[in-house]
């Protein structure tokens, strides 16, 4: 039956996709601005903007360019950069593995603040559990560009202990990639982990209340054993939801983080190209994002049958 529900869910993506890539296309094209104007730049002469809107396809209809380009997408070809002229299909692919490396790396480091502490919250009432709730608020309330900022300023360029910009790939320098993305992935994770903490907390106060955790704890098992062996195992549900929920927080986050801290990710290249109103690049990126997203939603609820043998699934 998982093999069916998940049958079910990629096919499902199908249409939502496609909705996306509608909304996505016509809210770019409303947004003001014109990309002939931004690659001639404003002292352009009208004729020389006329001339490039026409060699882009500007002047069509707006349907019509959709049409052509949704069937130049379906043969996996997203089109060409207005200003280099590059595939798109490869300046994501090529910038993609960063965007990546930061989510993956921003909910690693989530998850390792936010379970301890929201146990310890759960299970430690009193000025544990204050002490949880009041950082969960600090995290939740603080911007992750402010953050971002301040991290560089005090990291960087007072104490000098991390670099302030730049990616080094993984395989060129294992250290120096990973002292680029500590900054900007902690700058990500900390709003996560205030989410992930009270979710953690909850779903851990929720389970210590059931009576299979009264028996074993009647039974004589350390609190160590029944916290890790019954109650933690039990509320990794609403964790691992939230976890995945927030990775669309996280990919949309990437956005300021990488133009803050110069990576060369997917985010970065989106913003750059909503200020130069290059629409293919926007469309492209977009729709890799929301594709990525889904996948990983699809996945989360999969593993749900993992992490709970009694939850089942139906293929209708």
């Amino acid at each position: 039956m998982l093999f069916a529900y998940v049958a079910r869910r990629l096919l499902l993506t199908i249409p939502a996709m496609l909705g996306m890539s509608i909304i996505v296309f016509f809210i770019v094209r409303a947004v003001p601005g014109d990309p002939a104007t931004a690659i001639l730049g404003l002292r352009a002469s009208p004729q020389s903007v006329a001339v490039l809107r026409k060699q882009l396809k500007l002047d069509d209809p707006v349907y019509v360019q959709y049409a052509h380009w949704l069937g130049n997408v379906l043969r996996g070809d997203l089109g060409l950069d207005y200003n280099s002229h590059e595939p798109i299909t490869h300046q994501i692919l090529t910038r993609f593995p960063v965007t990546l490396e930061l989510a993956a790396l921003s909910m690693v480091m989530s998850a390792i603040m936010a379970i301890p502490l929201g146990v310890l919250a759960a299970t430690r009432r009193g000025a544990a559990d204050h002490g949880a709730t009041l950082l969960g608020l600090v995290g939740i309330s603080i911007p992750d560009f402010w953050l971002g900022v301040m991290l560089i300023l005090l990291m960087s360029l007072v104490l000098r202990w991390l670099p302030s910009s730049g990616y080094v790939p993984l395989r060129e320098s294992v250290w120096g990639n990973i002292s680029h993305m500590l900054l900007p992935a902690f700058t990500l994770a900390l709003n996560l982990a205030a989410v992930l903490t009270r979710t953690t907390r909850a779903a851990v106060l929720d389970v210590l209340n059931r009576p299979y955790v009264r028996t074993a704890r009647a039974k004589g098992l350390r609190e160590r054993a029944v916290v890790g062996g019954h109650v933690l195992k039990n509320s990794a549900i609403p964790i691992v939801t939230v976890m995945g929920l927030q990775l669309g927080y996280v990919l949309g986050g990437a956005v300021i983080i990488e133009q803050i801290f110069s990576l060369p990710g997917v985010g970065r290249l989106t913003l750059n190209a909503v200020l130069e109103r290059n629409y293919p690049v926007i469309q492209g990126a977009v729709l890799l994002v929301t594709f990525t997203f889904m996948m990983v939603n699809i996945f989360t609820d999969a593993l749900y049958a993992v992490l709970d043998p009694r939850v089942r699934y139906s293929g209708r």
